[in-house]
């Protein structure tokens, strides 16, 4: 291997996707294993091209008890010997049954806090372009689409950056060789019981093997062309107009999903998921389709269960949300004036007394196209704001008889997520007000009350 064909080709990568700028602060993630060491010994030869400072972090997951504190005292004479700064965290795996996401998901904290407390600009990591084959392959074989199969990104948005990915594991290894430096082998790399490492050890030298000598490059391509892909929809801004976000859920509308074309269409459940779930673990294709058929369904319910997601349709909307129970009961006393929220919305009703209808306008009365004042002198007893019941009932101003909630919900295609927290207002006998329905016909203001109780609501 020429060693300035490796060099060049890595500067042209970072250049490609613009990962330094001029007098940076780069933080190196340096395991200790060849492809951190390498791109260690890389980044501080090249680092003069971009006026930039050279940082070595290292996360100690106590995973391999000696062997794991060996890791961090080369990590730490390393960087001594190099005389660069370094920040060792202590970053335990949290989760013994899926040790390996657990000790990313430290890592991953580990450079986002080094970013936000100033020390860095960007975190730099050795990911190979052995790596990159190794995850589309993983990736396609549990059912990715174009998004996961553009594998391992080069640049993300929390500011990790991937130099090293234009180059194999063996080019680093020879690097490294030839430069006399050392490096430390991690002993779970050799075990089969992780998945990767049959990828590694096993899949992929079979297909080299019997299928294509240049697998490693076919499956690098097909990242890059689905990065590619990828970014091309992301640039359409698609999703803005597709999915609302609101109390802690995605809401999409089932029939426009469903007109959309299917790429984009599962382009936008997909990005609906990752809003939801804050990634995409565990989502694969039987997951998309299964909500697009719940959005294509003649009826206007039914429900869906994905990884750490919970789907309902209700009348032309889908709700993705947390898997979770209803909203818990509330019932509050209330007394003009007041400004109350009300739990689990972001909205709060504003309760005024008004001596009579004439000392305000038309439009201070209007709530949702009908009469929202009610005549103080007409209510029973204290007032008590609560969450709807099942069985609740009264006789809305304009009305000709009491009538469910639920019938009323139904009729003005309420959803059902929203109907658990919908606010009423009683006094000692009855239902006086609801939200959107009005005032009840018995307590509803009208030009002689001397009294009126206006209600209105607001967002908080």
């Amino acid at each position: 291997m020429l060693v300035d064909s490796f060099l060049s080709r890595i500067v042209e990568h970072i250049r490609r996707y613009d990962m330094f700028r001029e007098s940076q602060r780069i933080g190196v993630a340096v395991s200790g294993g060849a492809d951190s060491v390498c791109l260690l010994h890389v980044l501080v030869e090249l680092a003069p091209r971009w006026n930039v400072k050279i940082h070595v972090l290292h996360a100690n997951h106590a995973l391999r008890g000696e062997e794991s504190r060996a890791d961090e005292a080369f990590v730490r004479d390393l960087a001594a010997r190099m005389q660069l700064p370094c920040r060792v965290c202590d970053a335990p795996a949290a989760d013994a049954g899926n040790l390996e996401q657990s000790a990313r998901n430290a890592r991953l904290s580990f450079f986002r806090s080094a970013i936000a407390e100033g020390e860095v600009d960007c975190v730099a990591a050795g990911h190979t372009r052995t790596d990159q084959a190794e995850t589309v392959l993983f990736r396609f074989l549990r059912g990715a689409g174009t998004a996961g199969l553009a594998g391992i990104r080069p640049v993300t948005s929390d500011g990790v950056v991937r130099p090293l990915l234009v180059v194999d594991r063996p080019e680093v290894e020879e690097f490294l060789r030839q430069r006399g430096i050392a490096w430390r082998e991690d002993s779970t790399n050799a075990s089969l019981r992780f998945a990767r490492n049959r990828i590694r050890h096993e899949l992929l030298p079979q297909l080299a093997r019997d299928w294509n000598p240049a697998i490693v490059d076919t499956l690098a391509h097909t990242a890059d062309w689905a990065l590619a892909e990828e970014k091309y929809w992301e640039g359409l801004s698609i999703y803005a107009a597709a999915i609302e976000e609101r109390d802690g859920a995605v809401l999409l509308r089932a029939e426009r999903l469903g007109q959309m074309p299917e790429a984009m269409a599962r382009r936008v459940v997909r990005k609906a998921f990752e809003r939801v779930k804050g990634d995409l673990r565990g989502i694969d294709f039987a997951h998309i389709a299964g909500i697009m058929a719940l959005a294509r369904q003649e009826g206007g319910s039914g429900r869906f269960r994905a990884p750490g997601v919970e789907a309902r349709r209700s009348f032309d909307w889908l709700r993705l949300a947390p898997p979770g129970g209803p909203r818990c009961p509330f019932e509050i006393p209330v007394a003009a004036p007041v400004l109350v929220r009300v739990p689990g919305s972001e909205f709060a009703l504003s309760m005024e007394i008004i001596e009579g209808l004439q000392s305000v306008t038309a439009s201070d009365c209007v709530y949702n196209s009908v009469m929202g004042c009610l005549d103080g002198d007409l209510l029973s007893g204290a007032l008590t704001l609560r969450n709807w019941q099942p069985g609740d009932h009264y006789q809305p101003a304009g009305s000709s008889q009491e009538q469910k909630l639920k019938y009323l919900f139904q009729k003005a295609r309420i959803p059902q997520w929203e109907r658990g927290g919908w606010p009423v207002l009683s006094d000692r006998i009855s239902i006086v007000w609801s939200r959107k329905f009005g005032p009840a016909v018995r307590v509803a203001a009208t030009p002689e009350s001397r009294r009126v109780l206006q209600i209105r609501e607001t967002p908080v």
